[in-house]
């Protein structure tokens, strides 16, 4: 599955997109294995807090990452149960717990700018970019970014 697609206006990106701490995030669809409802997670002794903890997925144990607190936000208390994105990083298998999933959308890759200087600094280090949409800013989320620090906090 691929996230390019070519058409008549240039290269085009499909991103899924999900809402954290209210504002609007896009992962790159090439990256989301696939969305489900964390049940039973079992929470890692000794762990960052930006690590949720671990589950049982299909037969695969998924390490989830909180988004929340990996973006420096409070907690959810709204009520409603999380969501995660399921995505792989070379080989193992992550969760990015969020606030709630979104729709695909295509975006033209000419529409992508950089990171604005006055995006928030937590946020600025885990973008790859943003997209302007109606009365609303798109974050990319790196999915990279996301997960480099997951093996260091792994052995905290």
């Amino acid at each position: 599955m691929t996230d390019k697609i070519q058409s008549t206006e240039g290269a085009v990106s499909e991103y899924v997109t999900a809402m954290i701490g209210g504002q609007l995030f896009g992962l790159p669809i090439s990256r989301v294995q696939d969305v489900f409802m964390p049940e039973r997670l079992t929470r890692v002794p000794l762990s960052s807090s930006e690590i949720a903890g671990v589950l049982n997925l299909r037969g695969r144990i998924v390490t989830v990452v909180d988004m929340r607190a990996r973006l420096g936000l409070p907690k959810n208390d709204d009520g409603k149960p999380p969501m995660a994105v399921g995505v792989d990083l070379r080989g193992e298998s992550y969760g990015l717990l969020i606030d709630q999933i979104g729709e695909v959308l295509k975006l033209n890759d000419d529409g992508r700018e950089e990171n604005p200087v006055n995006l928030d600094p937590r946020m600025a280090k885990l973008a790859g970019g943003v997209h302007r949409l109606d009365g609303q800013l798109m974050v990319v989320l790196d999915v990279d970014r996301v997960l480099e620090i997951v093996p260091d906090l792994l052995a905290a």
